[in-house]
Protein backbone atom coordinates (compact mmCIF):
# COMPACT_ATOMS: atom_id res chain seq x y z
CA UNK A 1 0.00 0.00 0.00
CA UNK A 2 1.69 3.08 -1.23
CA UNK A 3 -0.83 5.29 -0.25
CA UNK A 4 -0.94 6.98 3.44
CA UNK A 5 -3.79 5.73 5.71
CA UNK A 6 -5.82 7.52 8.25
CA UNK A 7 -8.51 5.69 10.26
CA UNK A 8 -11.82 7.33 10.05
CA UNK A 9 -13.95 6.57 13.38
CA UNK A 10 -17.68 6.16 12.03
CA UNK A 11 -18.68 5.33 8.47
CA UNK A 12 -22.20 6.69 8.47
CA UNK A 13 -23.93 9.48 6.79
CA UNK A 14 -22.17 12.40 9.28
CA UNK A 15 -18.88 11.08 8.13
CA UNK A 16 -19.21 11.35 4.43
CA UNK A 17 -17.64 14.87 3.66
CA UNK A 18 -14.88 13.81 5.33
CA UNK A 19 -14.20 10.42 3.97
CA UNK A 20 -14.60 12.05 0.79
CA UNK A 21 -12.63 14.98 1.27
CA UNK A 22 -9.52 12.17 2.57
CA UNK A 23 -9.48 10.49 -0.70
CA UNK A 24 -9.38 13.59 -2.73
CA UNK A 25 -6.51 14.49 -0.77
CA UNK A 26 -5.09 10.86 -1.88
CA UNK A 27 -5.19 8.94 1.07
CA UNK A 28 -5.97 5.51 1.78
CA UNK A 29 -8.91 5.77 3.90
CA UNK A 30 -9.97 3.09 6.60
CA UNK A 31 -13.31 3.20 8.28
CA UNK A 32 -14.66 1.42 11.12
CA UNK A 33 -18.10 1.21 12.49
CA UNK A 34 -20.10 -0.63 15.08
CA UNK A 35 -23.03 -1.13 12.74
CA UNK A 36 -22.30 -3.63 9.36
CA UNK A 37 -24.41 -1.84 7.08
CA UNK A 38 -22.96 1.50 7.92
CA UNK A 39 -24.15 4.33 5.85
CA UNK A 40 -20.51 4.46 3.68
CA UNK A 41 -19.19 1.26 4.35
CA UNK A 42 -18.79 0.91 0.31
CA UNK A 43 -17.18 4.62 -0.33
CA UNK A 44 -13.94 3.72 1.91
CA UNK A 45 -10.85 1.81 1.04
CA UNK A 46 -11.12 -0.55 3.84
CA UNK A 47 -13.99 -1.26 5.86
CA UNK A 48 -13.79 -2.90 9.84
CA UNK A 49 -16.46 -3.59 11.82
CA UNK A 50 -15.69 -2.72 15.52
CA UNK A 51 -17.45 -2.07 18.77
CA UNK A 52 -17.82 1.62 19.69
CA UNK A 53 -16.20 0.71 22.71
CA UNK A 54 -13.22 -1.77 21.51
CA UNK A 55 -10.42 -0.07 22.23
CA UNK A 56 -8.20 -3.60 21.79
CA UNK A 57 -9.86 -4.22 18.13
CA UNK A 58 -9.87 -0.77 17.11
CA UNK A 59 -6.30 -0.83 17.87
CA UNK A 60 -5.48 -4.06 15.97
CA UNK A 61 -7.08 -1.79 12.63
CA UNK A 62 -4.79 0.92 13.38
CA UNK A 63 -2.01 -1.11 13.04
CA UNK A 64 -3.29 -3.75 10.86
CA UNK A 65 -3.18 -0.60 7.81
CA UNK A 66 0.05 0.90 9.70
CA UNK A 67 -2.55 4.44 9.95
CA UNK A 68 -0.90 7.58 10.06
CA UNK A 69 -3.40 9.55 11.35
CA UNK A 70 -7.39 9.39 12.95
CA UNK A 71 -9.87 11.17 12.60
CA UNK A 72 -13.82 11.65 12.69
CA UNK A 73 -16.39 14.72 12.28
CA UNK A 74 -19.85 15.60 13.99
CA UNK A 75 -20.00 13.56 17.00
CA UNK A 76 -18.48 12.95 20.49
CA UNK A 77 -18.97 9.35 20.83
CA UNK A 78 -14.83 7.84 19.55
CA UNK A 79 -13.09 10.85 21.17
CA UNK A 80 -11.79 9.33 24.12
CA UNK A 81 -11.21 6.03 22.33
CA UNK A 82 -9.56 8.02 19.29
CA UNK A 83 -7.24 9.63 22.08
CA UNK A 84 -6.03 6.69 23.24
CA UNK A 85 -5.25 5.12 19.68
CA UNK A 86 -3.66 7.93 19.09
CA UNK A 87 -1.43 7.92 21.95
CA UNK A 88 -0.79 4.34 22.14
CA UNK A 89 0.69 5.28 18.49
CA UNK A 90 2.16 8.47 18.97
CA UNK A 91 -0.37 10.17 16.15
CA UNK A 92 -0.95 13.55 15.80
CA UNK A 93 -4.08 14.64 18.45
CA UNK A 94 -4.94 15.80 22.02
CA UNK A 95 -4.47 13.75 25.31
CA UNK A 96 -6.87 11.19 26.75
CA UNK A 97 -7.13 13.38 29.61
CA UNK A 98 -9.01 16.16 27.28
CA UNK A 99 -11.01 14.08 25.65
CA UNK A 100 -11.90 12.71 28.93
CA UNK A 101 -13.01 16.32 30.01
CA UNK A 102 -15.03 16.94 26.51
CA UNK A 103 -16.69 14.51 26.72
CA UNK A 104 -17.93 15.01 30.36
CA UNK A 105 -20.63 18.50 30.70
CA UNK A 106 -19.61 18.62 34.25
CA UNK A 107 -16.19 17.81 34.14
CA UNK A 108 -15.83 20.63 31.52
CA UNK A 109 -17.86 23.44 33.28
CA UNK A 110 -15.36 22.64 36.09
CA UNK A 111 -12.54 24.04 33.84
CA UNK A 112 -14.47 27.20 32.70
CA UNK A 113 -15.03 28.02 36.69
CA UNK A 114 -11.36 27.35 37.06
CA UNK A 115 -9.74 29.20 34.26
CA UNK A 116 -12.35 32.30 34.64
CA UNK A 117 -14.48 31.39 31.25
CA UNK A 118 -18.25 32.36 31.81
CA UNK A 119 -20.34 30.28 31.71
CA UNK A 120 -23.68 28.63 33.60
CA UNK A 121 -23.79 28.07 37.25
CA UNK A 122 -24.63 24.03 37.87
CA UNK A 123 -24.19 20.92 39.50
CA UNK A 124 -24.90 17.38 39.39
CA UNK A 125 -27.78 15.68 40.81
CA UNK A 126 -28.12 11.86 41.91
CA UNK A 127 -31.84 12.08 42.12
CA UNK A 128 -34.64 14.22 41.63
CA UNK A 129 -35.02 14.71 45.78
CA UNK A 130 -31.01 16.89 45.60
CA UNK A 131 -32.72 19.36 43.22
CA UNK A 132 -34.84 20.52 45.80
CA UNK A 133 -33.66 24.16 46.34
CA UNK A 134 -33.13 25.00 42.73
CA UNK A 135 -34.98 28.08 41.87
CA UNK A 136 -36.28 27.48 38.61
CA UNK A 137 -35.89 27.82 35.25
CA UNK A 138 -32.90 25.90 35.11
CA UNK A 139 -31.61 23.25 32.10
CA UNK A 140 -31.45 19.37 33.07
CA UNK A 141 -28.57 17.85 30.36
CA UNK A 142 -26.94 14.11 30.79
CA UNK A 143 -23.41 14.59 31.21
CA UNK A 144 -22.41 13.15 28.31
CA UNK A 145 -24.68 13.10 25.40
CA UNK A 146 -25.15 15.49 22.51
CA UNK A 147 -27.52 16.01 19.83
CA UNK A 148 -29.66 18.12 22.31
CA UNK A 149 -30.52 14.66 23.48
CA UNK A 150 -32.72 14.81 27.13
CA UNK A 151 -31.46 18.42 27.35
CA UNK A 152 -34.88 20.08 28.82
CA UNK A 153 -35.70 23.65 30.11
CA UNK A 154 -37.99 22.98 33.18
CA UNK A 155 -40.11 25.71 34.92
CA UNK A 156 -41.27 24.44 37.76
CA UNK A 157 -40.40 21.69 40.38
CA UNK A 158 -42.76 18.87 38.50
CA UNK A 159 -41.36 19.47 35.24
CA UNK A 160 -37.55 19.32 36.72
CA UNK A 161 -38.43 15.60 38.22
CA UNK A 162 -39.56 14.73 35.46
CA UNK A 163 -36.88 15.79 33.26
CA UNK A 164 -33.94 14.66 35.65
CA UNK A 165 -35.81 11.07 35.53
CA UNK A 166 -35.67 11.57 31.43
CA UNK A 167 -32.21 12.63 31.28
CA UNK A 168 -30.99 9.66 33.16
CA UNK A 169 -32.31 7.55 30.21
CA UNK A 170 -29.74 9.24 27.47
CA UNK A 171 -26.56 8.87 30.03
CA UNK A 172 -24.50 6.03 31.43
CA UNK A 173 -23.42 8.18 34.07
CA UNK A 174 -25.41 8.14 37.66
CA UNK A 175 -25.74 11.79 38.07
CA UNK A 176 -26.93 14.55 35.51
CA UNK A 177 -26.37 18.15 35.23
CA UNK A 178 -28.73 21.01 36.33
CA UNK A 179 -27.70 24.60 35.69
CA UNK A 180 -29.28 28.37 35.70
CA UNK A 181 -30.93 28.63 32.33
CA UNK A 182 -29.47 32.07 30.51
CA UNK A 183 -31.19 33.89 28.19
CA UNK A 184 -30.18 34.59 24.62
CA UNK A 185 -29.06 34.43 21.16
CA UNK A 186 -27.42 31.40 20.13
CA UNK A 187 -24.11 30.83 18.43
CA UNK A 188 -21.57 28.27 17.47
CA UNK A 189 -17.99 28.84 16.80
CA UNK A 190 -15.98 26.39 14.29
CA UNK A 191 -12.01 26.65 15.14
CA UNK A 192 -9.25 24.96 14.34
CA UNK A 193 -6.06 24.38 16.78
CA UNK A 194 -2.34 23.33 14.97
CA UNK A 195 1.17 24.04 15.92
CA UNK A 196 0.09 26.48 19.39
CA UNK A 197 -2.75 28.39 17.35
CA UNK A 198 -6.56 28.76 17.97
CA UNK A 199 -7.57 30.07 15.04
CA UNK A 200 -11.96 30.54 14.44
CA UNK A 201 -12.54 29.89 11.01
CA UNK A 202 -16.52 31.14 11.33
CA UNK A 203 -19.09 32.48 13.52
CA UNK A 204 -22.75 30.77 13.15
CA UNK A 205 -26.33 31.86 13.92
CA UNK A 206 -28.64 29.46 15.15
CA UNK A 207 -31.89 28.87 14.95
CA UNK A 208 -34.06 26.74 18.04
CA UNK A 209 -37.51 25.25 18.51
CA UNK A 210 -39.17 26.72 21.46
CA UNK A 211 -38.23 25.57 24.71
CA UNK A 212 -38.33 23.09 26.38
CA UNK A 213 -36.36 21.15 24.16
CA UNK A 214 -34.60 24.08 22.23
CA UNK A 215 -33.41 21.65 19.16
CA UNK A 216 -31.64 23.51 16.31
CA UNK A 217 -33.77 24.26 13.09
CA UNK A 218 -31.07 26.35 11.18
CA UNK A 219 -27.83 27.66 10.95
CA UNK A 220 -26.55 30.39 9.15
CA UNK A 221 -22.91 31.82 8.31
CA UNK A 222 -21.78 34.04 8.88
CA UNK A 223 -22.90 34.92 12.19
CA UNK A 224 -24.62 38.93 12.81
CA UNK A 225 -22.14 39.88 15.15
CA UNK A 226 -19.82 43.02 15.82
CA UNK A 227 -16.64 43.42 15.24
CA UNK A 228 -16.11 43.58 19.14
CA UNK A 229 -18.04 40.90 19.93
CA UNK A 230 -16.23 38.48 17.61
CA UNK A 231 -12.96 39.66 18.95
CA UNK A 232 -14.32 38.87 22.35
CA UNK A 233 -15.21 35.20 21.05
CA UNK A 234 -11.90 34.62 19.44
CA UNK A 235 -9.84 35.36 22.80
CA UNK A 236 -12.58 33.23 24.48
CA UNK A 237 -12.36 30.63 22.17
CA UNK A 238 -8.53 30.63 22.61
CA UNK A 239 -8.76 30.65 26.51
CA UNK A 240 -10.95 28.13 26.16
CA UNK A 241 -7.95 25.85 24.16
CA UNK A 242 -5.62 27.05 26.74
CA UNK A 243 -8.17 25.66 29.35
CA UNK A 244 -8.58 22.25 27.99
CA UNK A 245 -5.51 21.83 25.76
CA UNK A 246 -6.68 21.89 22.80
CA UNK A 247 -4.23 20.38 20.08
CA UNK A 248 -4.17 18.91 16.35
CA UNK A 249 -7.98 19.28 16.16
CA UNK A 250 -10.79 21.41 15.05
CA UNK A 251 -13.56 22.71 17.52
CA UNK A 252 -17.38 23.19 17.71
CA UNK A 253 -18.36 25.68 20.70
CA UNK A 254 -21.42 26.63 21.78
CA UNK A 255 -22.49 30.16 23.36
CA UNK A 256 -25.20 32.52 24.02
CA UNK A 257 -24.74 36.26 23.78
CA UNK A 258 -27.28 38.77 25.79
CA UNK A 259 -27.02 42.14 27.54
CA UNK A 260 -24.83 40.97 30.65
CA UNK A 261 -22.11 39.13 27.69
CA UNK A 262 -20.77 36.48 26.43
CA UNK A 263 -21.59 32.72 28.28
CA UNK A 264 -19.93 29.47 27.03
CA UNK A 265 -22.34 26.64 26.55
CA UNK A 266 -20.47 23.87 26.10
CA UNK A 267 -17.55 23.06 23.98
CA UNK A 268 -15.65 19.78 21.58
CA UNK A 269 -12.51 19.20 20.08
CA UNK A 270 -14.37 18.53 17.16
CA UNK A 271 -15.74 19.48 13.96
CA UNK A 272 -19.31 20.50 13.97
CA UNK A 273 -22.37 18.38 12.78
CA UNK A 274 -25.51 20.00 11.34
CA UNK A 275 -23.91 20.19 8.24
CA UNK A 276 -21.42 23.34 9.55
CA UNK A 277 -17.89 22.29 8.80
CA UNK A 278 -18.88 20.19 5.98
CA UNK A 279 -20.83 22.81 3.42
CA UNK A 280 -21.59 25.55 5.49
CA UNK A 281 -18.38 27.21 6.00
CA UNK A 282 -16.60 26.00 2.64
CA UNK A 283 -19.32 27.89 1.32
CA UNK A 284 -19.65 31.08 3.39
CA UNK A 285 -15.69 31.65 3.96
CA UNK A 286 -13.75 29.63 0.98
CA UNK A 287 -11.89 27.80 3.36
CA UNK A 288 -12.90 23.86 3.45
CA UNK A 289 -12.35 22.87 7.07
CA UNK A 290 -12.35 19.41 7.05
CA UNK A 291 -9.44 19.66 4.55
CA UNK A 292 -7.38 21.69 7.07
CA UNK A 293 -8.35 18.89 9.94
CA UNK A 294 -6.90 16.53 7.87
CA UNK A 295 -3.98 18.07 7.04
CA UNK A 296 -3.50 18.77 10.84
CA UNK A 297 -3.68 15.29 11.66
CA UNK A 298 -1.08 14.19 9.07
CA UNK A 299 1.04 16.84 9.76
CA UNK A 300 0.83 18.77 6.61
CA UNK A 301 0.76 22.68 6.27
CA UNK A 302 -2.31 24.21 7.27
CA UNK A 303 -3.42 27.02 4.91
CA UNK A 304 -6.40 28.92 5.62
CA UNK A 305 -6.61 31.18 2.68
CA UNK A 306 -9.76 31.09 0.84
CA UNK A 307 -9.87 28.92 -2.11
CA UNK A 308 -12.77 30.25 -4.06
CA UNK A 309 -15.16 33.55 -3.29
CA UNK A 310 -17.35 33.23 0.06
CA UNK A 311 -21.11 33.34 0.45
CA UNK A 312 -24.05 33.73 2.65
CA UNK A 313 -25.06 30.30 3.38
CA UNK A 314 -27.68 28.70 5.27
CA UNK A 315 -29.30 25.04 6.30
CA UNK A 316 -32.99 24.96 7.53
CA UNK A 317 -34.05 20.91 8.47
CA UNK A 318 -37.50 20.32 7.39
CA UNK A 319 -40.25 21.23 10.11
CA UNK A 320 -43.84 19.20 10.29
CA UNK A 321 -46.50 18.86 12.21
CA UNK A 322 -46.91 15.54 13.99
CA UNK A 323 -48.71 12.75 12.42
CA UNK A 324 -48.03 9.90 9.76
CA UNK A 325 -46.87 11.14 6.19
CA UNK A 326 -50.42 10.47 4.11
CA UNK A 327 -48.80 11.83 0.87
CA UNK A 328 -45.48 13.26 -0.92
CA UNK A 329 -46.01 15.48 -4.32
CA UNK A 330 -43.34 14.27 -7.38
CA UNK A 331 -43.05 18.47 -6.95
CA UNK A 332 -40.41 17.67 -4.14
CA UNK A 333 -38.28 16.36 -6.62
CA UNK A 334 -37.83 20.19 -8.42
CA UNK A 335 -36.68 21.59 -5.09
CA UNK A 336 -32.98 20.58 -5.61
CA UNK A 337 -32.80 22.52 -8.86
CA UNK A 338 -34.36 26.06 -7.53
CA UNK A 339 -32.14 28.87 -7.21
CA UNK A 340 -29.60 28.84 -4.47
CA UNK A 341 -29.84 25.05 -3.13
CA UNK A 342 -26.85 23.15 -2.67
CA UNK A 343 -28.45 20.32 -1.40
CA UNK A 344 -32.39 19.10 -0.35
CA UNK A 345 -33.21 15.96 1.38
CA UNK A 346 -35.88 14.53 2.85
CA UNK A 347 -35.66 11.49 4.93
CA UNK A 348 -39.94 10.81 4.78
CA UNK A 349 -41.47 8.05 2.67
CA UNK A 350 -45.27 7.56 2.81
CA UNK A 351 -46.44 5.90 6.05
CA UNK A 352 -43.40 7.44 8.42
CA UNK A 353 -44.32 8.77 11.45
CA UNK A 354 -43.28 12.62 12.12
CA UNK A 355 -42.86 12.42 15.85
CA UNK A 356 -42.45 16.03 18.16
CA UNK A 357 -39.21 17.56 18.31
CA UNK A 358 -37.22 16.73 21.28
CA UNK A 359 -33.57 15.76 19.81
CA UNK A 360 -31.39 16.23 16.68
CA UNK A 361 -33.00 12.48 15.96
CA UNK A 362 -36.17 14.34 15.18
CA UNK A 363 -35.27 15.77 11.90
CA UNK A 364 -36.55 14.53 8.61
CA UNK A 365 -34.26 16.36 5.89
CA UNK A 366 -32.27 19.29 5.17
CA UNK A 367 -32.21 22.44 2.84
CA UNK A 368 -28.70 24.16 2.14
CA UNK A 369 -29.17 27.02 0.36
CA UNK A 370 -25.94 29.84 -0.25
CA UNK A 371 -26.76 33.62 -1.56
CA UNK A 372 -24.99 36.51 -2.39
CA UNK A 373 -26.46 38.41 0.92
CA UNK A 374 -28.00 37.58 4.34
CA UNK A 375 -31.26 39.59 2.94
CA UNK A 376 -31.93 36.85 0.13
CA UNK A 377 -30.71 33.57 2.23
CA UNK A 378 -33.48 34.75 4.66
CA UNK A 379 -35.98 35.33 2.67
CA UNK A 380 -35.36 31.94 -0.01
CA UNK A 381 -35.33 29.68 3.26
CA UNK A 382 -38.81 31.00 4.51
CA UNK A 383 -40.15 30.79 1.23
CA UNK A 384 -38.72 27.54 0.37
CA UNK A 385 -39.48 25.51 3.59
CA UNK A 386 -43.05 26.75 3.50
CA UNK A 387 -43.29 25.31 -0.34
CA UNK A 388 -41.46 22.38 0.74
CA UNK A 389 -44.07 22.10 3.95
CA UNK A 390 -46.65 22.16 1.11
CA UNK A 391 -45.66 19.03 -0.62
CA UNK A 392 -46.21 17.08 1.98
CA UNK A 393 -49.18 15.82 3.76
CA UNK A 394 -49.71 15.01 7.00
CA UNK A 395 -52.39 13.52 8.76
CA UNK A 396 -53.03 12.32 12.22
CA UNK A 397 -51.28 9.73 13.90
CA UNK A 398 -53.04 6.88 13.90
CA UNK A 399 -52.05 3.48 15.01
CA UNK A 400 -50.20 2.20 11.37
CA UNK A 401 -47.26 3.52 11.50
CA UNK A 402 -43.91 3.02 10.08
CA UNK A 403 -40.72 4.62 12.20
CA UNK A 404 -37.69 5.23 9.16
Amino acid sequence: MDKKSILIFGVGDLQKSIIDRAKALGLYVVGIDPCAEAFCRDEVDAFEVVGGQDYEGTLAVARKYKVAAVVTAATDKPLEMMARVAEELHLKFYSVETAKISTDKFLMKQCFERDGIPCAKGRLIHDADEARDFVCPVIVKPRDNSGSRGVVLCKNNEELRQAISDAFEFSKKDTVLVEEFIEGREYSIEGLHFDGRSEVIQFTEKTTTPFPYNVELAHKQPAQLTEPQREEIRDLVRRIAKSLRFENCGSHTELKINDRGIFIIETSPRLGGDNITSHLVPLSTGINIEEQLLRIAMGLKVCLVPQQEPRVAGVRFLTLPEGVVEHISSKLEEVATWPGVVSFHCKLREGDCVRKFKSGLDRYGELILAAPTREVLDKRLEEYSKRINEYITIKQQGERCRIS
